[in-house]
């Protein structure tokens, strides 16, 4: 099994846009029993990736609650790049 921020840009490279809750959803069945495995590890794990190049934020919208919900893409470039890095 690959580390968790691995699974998350794998995620990207086969998903298209993805929010956190989609991105949890996912992964859930896999990485649900990990200690990291929580939403604002998540988020960082985004957060680092997108300031790395390797996702870009292209949405933003507000749930129900009025939480920010941050969309996040991988370019083809960068799908080549995490896939040269972490095989399936």
């Amino acid at each position: 099994m690959k580390p968790l921020n691995y699974a998350i840009l794998k995620h990207f490279t086969k998903h298209g846009k993805s929010s956190v809750h989609e991105v949890m959803e996912v992964l859930k069945e896999d990485y649900e029993n990990f200690k990291s495995f929580n939403k604002s590890a998540v988020i960082n794990a985004l957060m680092t990736a997108e300031a790395n190049g390797l996702i870009a934020e292209i949405d933003a919208d507000l749930d129900e609650n009025g939480e920010v919900i941050i969309y996040y893409e991988a370019s083809e470039e960068s799908k080549n790049i995490i896939n040269t890095f972490i095989e399936d």
